[in-house]
């Protein structure tokens, strides 16, 4: 562990020997935790804090509580020549994402488009993980989960959809992948609550509070506006509403108004979440080298195009990459109050103190 002005860091072997230890002494079996590491590790490292380490306490919690099953075990059922149904018999969603892309990979490879919906899962952190396991196989991915409440309908009162997460991949040759991943609200909800612990405020226009007005005190926030904010936000509702279909409907899940809460104070019934998995090969459509030059004269093209002073045209996944080179030198960074409850964690599962 290392100290700046910004607070403590830790390596990313640390927090990956960190997020299994405490998972695994609170009963998840190793594989299982492992991919839970793997997931918020990789997500913390390219900066998307808000589904990186911070969860570490509350899948503890949700683990101990009954609520993810500590030892699953998935039934994967082929429906079609390029689908199949992963049945994650409510374990973590992070080793249902990776099995269930695993598979994916696989059909794509002998059909060329393959789909796999996963049933009985959970929060599954960053969506952006699974597709880039795709990607970094060669591979074109897109991921879709529903969650339960916390935005509002485009000009609704009370919030219905999930903020809905949409993750696209593709391969770049020689370089990371392009990777797109969005909540189809404005920020997602996990933001917020980071916010909160690094004692932030919410910007405007993203966050109402329990009485409709525009919140920008993280505590005071009951719901998040799609996508769009208050003046277009049937673009994102529309999103989240598409991914309904695709993780609830088509899966026979609950939609979003229909799910138990996250956050609330039932750890010990399963969530039941819907999630669903898109995988092409490009080589069934173009030759690989057409693929792999389309995508690099498209890259060239965006990062050259003309910029607002001081700043740069980027792809997305260039901000990611960047933050995890850096934090790859210089370690992940913990606010002081996250580490306090990491501190507390790693001594009761008898691991090495932070």
């Amino acid at each position: 562990m290392t100290g700046d002005a910004e607070g403590a860091r830790l390596d990313a072997a640390q927090v990956t020997a960190l997020i299994e230890g405490v998972l695994t002494h609170a009963g998840s079996v190793p594989a299982q935790a492992a991919d839970v590491a793997r997931a918020l590790t990789g997500a913390s490292l390219r900066g998307v804090d808000s589904h990186g380490l911070r969860l570490l306490p509350h899948y503890t919690r949700a683990l101990a509580g009954g609520r993810i099953n500590p030892d699953p075990r998935a039934v994967i059922r082929q429906t079609a020549p390029a689908t199949a149904t992963c049945d994650a018999d409510n374990g973590f969603g992070h080793w249902a994402g990776y099995l269930a892309v695993t598979r994916a990979c696989a059909l794509a490879r002998q059909t060329g488009v393959a789909a796999i919906s996963v049933t009985n899962s959970s929060h599954f952190g960053a969506a952006g993980a699974y597709v880039l396991q795709a990607a970094e196989a060669g591979l074109v991915a897109f991921a879709f989960s529903n969650s339960d409440s916390f935005v509002l309908p485009h000009d609704g009162t009370q919030p219905f959809h999930g903020t809905n997460p949409i993750a696209f991949a593709a391969p770049v040759a020689g370089a990371r992948p392009y990777l797109l991943d969005m909540a189809t609200s404005i920020l997602p909800w996990n933001r917020i609550r980071d916010y909160e612990t690094k004692g932030l405020t919410v910007p405007p226009d993203v966050a109402v509070d329990a009485q409709g007005q525009v919140a920008t005190d993280p505590r005071a926030v009951a719901a998040l506006l799609p996508f769009g904010g208050s003046a277009y936000g049937y673009k994102g509702a529309g999103l989240a509403g598409m991914i309904e279909v695709m993780s609830a409907v088509t899966t026979g899940m609950a939609h979003c108004s229909r799910l138990l809460h996250m956050a609330g104070s039932d750890m010990s019934t399963p969530r039941r979440l819907g999630q669903c998995y898109i995988v092409l090969n490009p080589d069934v459509f173009v030759p690989r080298a057409d693929f792999t030059r389309g995508m690099a004269d498209y890259l060239a093209d965006l990062r050259a195009a003309p910029a607002r002073d001081g700043r740069r045209v980027m792809a997305p996944g260039d901000r990611e990459w960047a933050v995890e080179a850096e934090r790859s030198r210089r370690g992940i960074p913990v606010n002081p109050g996250l580490m306090a409850e990491l501190r507390g964690l790693a001594e009761a599962a008898g691991l090495e103190p932070l």
